[in-house]
């Protein structure tokens, strides 16, 4: 039986002592131990109905136990849906209801809420708290890991990643065995990915960036990782002698440089620092540079593609660009409407081709056809330019994105909660500028006349309706938002408007 890309990172490793995983309580497992832990998941799979194709969906906190869930679902031949941890009951909902899995795994402390929708589904429920307990480590346990694998192809979904759409619904990007897999060998090359390294893993797993992008290709490499549940400025940096790479976002180098223990004594053992899933600020790369001795090397991905481009390991990291196209992958910067190639330094449509692509749109083909050129290139939704060194520069997006904190945060989603209650007239959602988040989540709202809703009522509104990530940090009332003569509301000047907003605010 082959399966490629769980082949590719557990193979002749299966069975050694090399150490694989070390907890944040100093616990060390061995690549041997792990796979053993990945075939009792996914025998558990299939012993609860799991076959070739079938979901599993997870929504439970960073834990060795997700890992092996995601492995053991790819060895039986499922496919992995992560969720983010602070999404809703409400939010969930649609996501099992569209992705119809066959299993759920969720926290015990929302399972009250979740079973019922789970049932509507059609999903077994089982639950894994953030200690490795619940019904899943009770199923898990009794089970071998003895695994009848699921034989799968290149093609064959390994993973579904979902990822909103302007209009607030939510896309799930099919991501293949060939996908995940050329990436992390474009990666292991790109970063000279060796057994010798570690991997001070500091990123939730529920997203490409922290699953994909640090353990495929730590996997992939034979080396090992530090496994911290979640970022702590302080902890981290006593935790870099013992590390060589790490991968973090804008706001994690953001508190890094506030703590006086960062220094180039400090950082002495390490020999790469990424950064991504928002824009790194160039004051920021400058900063850790001057303090540490550093470059942080800045790259660029999405969940339908993980990483595309990457400033070069052996050469010029240029702040406030994202480098040079990874091996294997074509970027072309294109005109929006006509799909022609433009000149450099000239603005334009990122695209992207490569077999790091994802397959489409779960069961939207509508959506997927709209997002690819005829010739297979992938529109980002990202403007852009290529410099006279073919570097690549992000200057905004062509969708309405707020990115905070590295995560997705679409406007229509925000506002047509806002706009339900009681008192409000309309809102706007924008991303305005935030020393620690990169964006804030913004809401500008107009009150229906004479009502006396305040900002802490629409807090207290969203907080069970949205996911804290989503909820705006911020909330200013206006008599009306600017429109153009179309009458579309016209954001780029609420943006200019209220772009010092959080200048002296902290979170």
């Amino acid at each position: 039986m082959t399966n490629p890309l769980y082949d590719a990172l557990i193979g002749d490793k299966s069975t050694t002592n090399a150490p694989f995983l070390i907890s944040q309580e100093g616990e060390v497992f061995s690549y041997g131990q792990f796979t053993a832990r990945a075939g009792q998941a996914a025998h558990a799979l299939q012993q609860l109905g799991v076959r070739h194709g079938d979901r599993v969906m997870v929504q439970a906190e960073k834990s060795l136990d997700v890992i092996a869930l995601y492995l053991g679902t790819i060895r039986c031949g499922g496919v992995f849906v992560p969720l983010n941890t602070t999404y809703t009951a409400k939010e969930v909902e649609y996501f099992l209801t569209d992705a119809e899995p066959t299993v759920f795994i969720a926290k015990p402390e929302n399972a009250k809420n979740l079973e019922p929708i789970a049932n509507a589904a059609g999903a077994k429920l089982l639950t894994l708290s953030d200690d490795g307990r619940g019904t899943w480590f009770d199923f898990c346990g009794n089970t071998c890991s003895a695994v009848f694998a699921s034989e799968c192809t290149g093609s064959d979904l390994a993973a579904i990643l979902y990822t909103s759409g302007t209009t607030g619904l939510s896309k799930g990007a099919m991501l293949t065995h060939d996908n995940l897999l050329s990436n992390a060998q474009s990666l292991m090359q790109a970063w000279h990915f060796t057994s010798d390294d570690v991997m001070l893993h500091t990123l939730p797993i529920y997203h490409s960036h922290g699953l994909f992008v640090a353990i495929n290709t730590t996997m992939l490499a034979g080396a090992s990782m530090i496994f911290n549940h979640k970022f702590d400025a302080k902890k981290v940096i006593g935790q870099l002698k013992g590390a060589t790479v790490l991968m973090g976002v804008p706001t994690h180098y953001v508190r890094l440089l506030k703590q006086p223990e960062l220094t180039k004594q400090a950082t002495s053992n390490m020999r790469l620092f990424t950064s991504g899933s928002a824009p790194l600020l160039a004051q920021t790369h400058n900063d850790f540079t001057s303090v540490t001795g550093h470059k942080i090397l800045e790259r660029y991905g999405l969940t339908e593609t993980n990483m595309n481009t990457s400033n070069p390991y052996e050469g010029e990291r240029r702040a406030g660009t994202v480098g040079k196209p990874l091996p294997a992958i074509s970027v072309e910067v294109r005109n929006p409407e006509t799909g022609e190639k433009v000149a450099t330094n000239q603005t334009g449509s990122i695209e992207v081709n490569g077999p790091n692509v994802f397959a489409g749109y779960w069961r939207n083909m509508e959506k997927t056809y709209a997002e690819f050129r005829a010739d297979g290139f992938f529109m980002t939704g990202d403007l852009g330019f290529f410099d006279d060194d073919g570097y690549l520069t992000i200057i905004g997006r062509s969708k309405d994105l707020v990115i905070s904190g590295g995560l997705n945060v679409y406007p229509k989603e925000v506002e047509s909660e806002i706009d339900g209650i009681t008192g409000v007239l309309e809102s706007a959602v924008i991303g305005v500028p935030h020393e620690d988040f990169g964006e804030a989540v913004t809401a500008i709202i107009v009150k229906k006349d004479d009502n006396i809703v305040t900002k802490q009522m629409i807090f207290d509104c969203l907080n069970s309706k949205l996911a804290k990530f989503k909820q705006p940090k911020e909330i200013a009332f206006v008599d009306q938002l600017p429109r153009n003569a179309m009458g579309k509301v016209q954001k780029n000047l609420l943006r200019d408007e209220y772009c010092d907003l959080f200048s002296n605010k902290r979170s």
